[in-house]
């Protein structure tokens, strides 16, 4: 069984391709690593949501010992799956369809991703730090 983990862990490292990121020279190279960082940008993101998701599950909890408002999570997840289609549709319109875009559009796409992503694990940050 460890040999099988093993050898589907090197598999998986042997498919994605390494890149020197900060010697990045064609364009492969480059949309990779916008890749790369974007992916690093989720992940943070959902780290941050989670902790916002419980934050504002324990928001519910609270008010329910006082008879208040209990939606503090429905509005936030609300807020999160429109803020998904909104940052899916603004790069779109700000980088047009893959297909007319050349080898250039996925560094485009990633970048605009990864900016709006970093935004809205700010915005989850700062949730998680208000008081209720």
């Amino acid at each position: 069984m460890i040999l099988t983990a093993l050898l589907l862990q090197a598999s998986a490292q042997a498919a994605e391709p390494q890149v020197d990121c900060d010697n990045a020279m064609t364009q492969t190279e480059m949309n990779i690593c916008s890749w790369q960082s974007y992916q690093r940008a989720d992940a943070e993101l959902n780290a941050a949501w989670s902790r916002a998701s419980e934050h504002a599950k324990e928001m519910d909890r609270n008010a329910a010992e006082y008879d208040g408002d209990t939606s503090a999570h429905s509005r936030l997840l609300a807020a999160q799956r429109a803020w998904l289609k909104f940052r899916d549709a603004h790069c779109l319109a700000e980088n047009g369809e893959r297909e007319g875009g050349g080898t250039i559009w996925p560094l485009l796409q990633n970048g605009c991703l990864e900016a709006l992503t970093e935004a809205r694990t700010a915005q989850l940050r700062q949730y998680v730090e208000m008081p209720y």
